[in-house]
Formats: structure tokens, sequence, C-alpha cells
């Protein structure tokens, strides 16, 4: 099976989660290009743009500057040209209202980033996995 090309849009404020992200997937051996975005207002344009090729995946934080990651994701959904995007959710939140919110906007996955701890490396190998056998769009 050939394994699909995916850029990933980290979208995080944090430059030390930043760098964890980055590190893990080097760690991971997963070798695909990471975009990255400190806001929610700076994801859109990089997405409206086509900063980040297609096909994509956005790993997205909640707590963020000018644009939560939430709003985000709602303009996301919004936006017809970007609406089928897969988003999966990577944050310190764990309150069942943030996942509740993330989930009626169609996110592919809630990942709280303190319960992944040392198993983060888990949760880049199955997301590594996951646009492996998927099909993901490529407009």
């Amino acid at each position: 099976m050939e394994k699909n090309t995916v850029n990933i849009l980290l979208v995080e404020d944090n430059e030390v989660d930043v760098m964890d992200v980055k590190r893990t997937f080097k760690q991971a051996k997963v070798s695909n290009n990471i975009y990255v975005a400190r806001d929610g207002i700076e994801a859109l344009e990089k997405l409206r743009n086509d900063d980040v090729p297609s096909p994509r995946v956005v790993l997205m934080d909640i707590n963020m500057p000018r644009l939560d990651g939430i709003e985000c994701l709602q303009e996301i959904r919004k936006d017809k040209k970007l609406r089928g995007t897969v988003v999966f959710i990577l944050t310190t939140s764990s309150a069942d209202n943030d996942k509740i919110r993330a989930y009626e906007q169609n996110v592919a996955g809630y990942i709280v980033k303190k319960e992944s701890g040392n198993s983060f490396l888990e949760v880049v190998t199955m997301l590594d996995r996951y646009w492996s056998i998927v099909e993901l769009p490529c407009s």
C-alpha cells in the first residue's frame, strides 16, 4: 500500500509545544511536512491561501490568542473550500464543554496533551497510520 503524502498544519502558540511535536514526529520517523500557525487567524490565512498544500491534516490547540481553536474550527466549517478539512484537537484542556464544542464541529479526534504524556509517541504513530490508510481529498 502506497503511503499518502499528507501535509500537517500545527496550530499552536506555545513554542515549546511546537518543538515537542516536531521532535516526536522525528522520533517516530514521520517525515510529513509540518507547517506552523501561531493562532487561529494565521491558520485560516495559511489554509485559505493554500500555503499548506493538500492533502492536509490540521492539529489544533484550543487555547490561543486572537482566535482560539474552537472559533477557528467554526470558521473552517463555514468556509465552503475548507469545511472538509480533517482537524484533530491537540490541547491541554480536558473540559467536557471543550470536547463537546469540538465534536459538534466534526473534529476527527480530541487529544489531551497532558494525558498523552509519554504516550505522545503512540499518538503520533496513530496519526501517521491514520493518514496512511484513509483517502483524503487533494483539493
